[in-house]
């Protein structure tokens, strides 16, 4: 049983919804929470593969520090986020939207990586 949890931390969260709980089965991995599932070995062909690049062609890596070079309309709201905005600790995910953040009196927010340039 032991092994079985070590082999659970090191598996990948579920790139659907991003419960970190998910568990191989056989050549598959499972996500308990949605129900997702995906293949073990194209999610070790995606980490090699995806590079997400600023607006200025520089790398950008989890836990960068992003600044955002342009006004952008929050959906669903009247909230703009300001040119200059420092968005600190960015997770980068797969989607039409690449960071995945926390701003500072607006919460949870996705935000596309040619907005943005890296600190």
């Amino acid at each position: 049983m032991n092994n079985a949890n070590v082999a659970m931390t090191t598996l990948p969260p579920c790139p659907k919804c991003q419960s970190p709980y998910s568990y191989a089965d056989g050549e598959m991995l499972v996500c308990p929470e949605c129900a997702h599932e995906w293949p073990l070995a194209a999610e070790m062909a995606d980490d090699e593969a995806r590079i997400v690049k600023d607006a200025v062609g520089n790398v950008l890596q989890d836990g960068d520090t992003v600044t955002v070079i342009k006004d952008l309309k929050v959906k669903g709201s009247s909230m703009v986020v300001k040119v200059g905005t420092k968005v600190r600790n960015i997770r980068l995910v797969d989607g039409d939207h690449d960071i995945d953040c926390k701003i500072d009196g607006i919460g949870q927010m996705g935000l596309k990586s040619e907005f943005v340039k890296k600190a």
